[in-house]
């Protein structure tokens, strides 16, 4: 009515939601609908949504795994082969390989990472270097460490290329130089080869031997303990080290095997003066039972304290320096 218009706590028509005149309220959006009911798989939180989301992440994990694979093979590079690539995760370990001079064709970095000196530090030594910086999110880099700590820094080494036994007596030929060789047997600690390697690039060694099974390879750590001088010294993979002592042999080089029980002592050794392969085996075990018996001659080194053994990598050191001395007094 007219006169209501104008009266106190009157209903204001634009206040009402929705239409007011002749709908009955059947035409509000709380009413409206939302459309077809999406399938169950597009529901949240149902079952049959779940089983979806479980079905994609198993797939995208076999494809990461096969791509891994693919990485990580045994694919052949040259007459030795290659190793398999290699992750180096968090930042304490990163920062250590790239000061180590660990050979690298990528550094993951996760987005957002929270930045301190050994962050900055790694970027530093990449970007010297020519590693390419990569940036990934979280569950990337939590699936390519298999969910290792990697505090958000991973870098990637790639497959050490071996070489064949027989190309260190062709380095040896072409420095005009009798073969020093030393052959690994059963020493399963890569700081332990990585000492090796540096010890016989010191002392005028022409390469190292590693059996393909059973033994430490050329991983970061290996590179690391070797102080940069696996860039400058060759170390091969033998399928079968018995069969590769035999092919020095033939090549007229005397396998010299350490022994705590030994015939002789290192400094009574005059045929490391010539082509020699010297042959360590692990601190706890030794040379094993067929290396021994190919060996021309065990020798011990004397030690009149305490200590029973040593490792590989100062007994390597040792036999290593004595051979230098002597060929350097013909």
């Amino acid at each position: 009515m007219a006169g209501n218009s104008q009266r106190r706590n009157r209903r204001n028509p634009g206040s009402k939601k929705g239409a007011s005149v002749g709908t009955g309220g059947h035409s509000r959006k709380a009413l409206q609908g939302k459309g077809p009911t999406p399938p169950a798989e597009a529901r949240k939180g149902h079952p049959k949504q779940r089983a979806a989301n479980a079905a994609v992440k198993r797939e995208r994990d076999a494809k990461a795994r096969a791509g891994m694979r693919r990485a990580g093979g045994t694919g052949r590079g040259g007459r030795g082969g290659a190793g398999a690539a290699e992750l180096v995760v968090g930042r304490n370990s990163v920062v250590e390989a790239l000061r180590g001079g660990v050979p690298a064709t990528a550094l993951y970095v996760m987005q957002f990472i929270d930045s301190d000196d050994r962050v900055r530090e790694a970027f530093q030594e990449a970007n010297d270097r020519g590693i390419p910086l990569m940036e990934a999110p979280r569950p990337q880099l939590d699936q390519m460490t298999g969910g290792l700590n990697h505090q958000g820094l991973v870098l990637q080494v790639p497959p050490y290329e071996y070489a064949h036994p027989e190309d260190l007596l062709e380095t040896a030929a072409d420095a005009g130089e009798d073969p020093l060789i030393v052959a690994l047997d059963g020493v399963t600690d890569p700081r332990n080869l990585g000492a090796v390697v540096r010890s016989a690039a010191a002392f005028g060694g022409h390469g190292v031997v590693v059996p393909e099974r059973r033994a430490a390879g050329m991983t970061a750590g290996a590179w690391k303990t070797s102080a940069g001088a696996a860039a400058r010294l060759q170390v091969s993979r033998a399928t079968n080290l018995t069969r590769a002592l035999e092919t020095y042999q033939k090549a007229g080089l005397m396998v010299v095997g350490l022994a705590a029980e030994g015939e002789a002592e290192v400094a009574d050794l005059d045929a490391l003066s010539g082509p020699v392969v010297i042959v360590v085996g692990s601190e706890g075990k030794g040379l094993s039972r067929l290396v021994s018996e190919t060996c021309d001659l065990t020798v011990r080194i004397p030690m009149p304290g305490q200590t029973e053994s040593l490792n590989a990598g100062v007994a390597a050191g040792i036999v290593l320096y004595e051979a230098a001395r002597l060929r350097a007094a013909r």
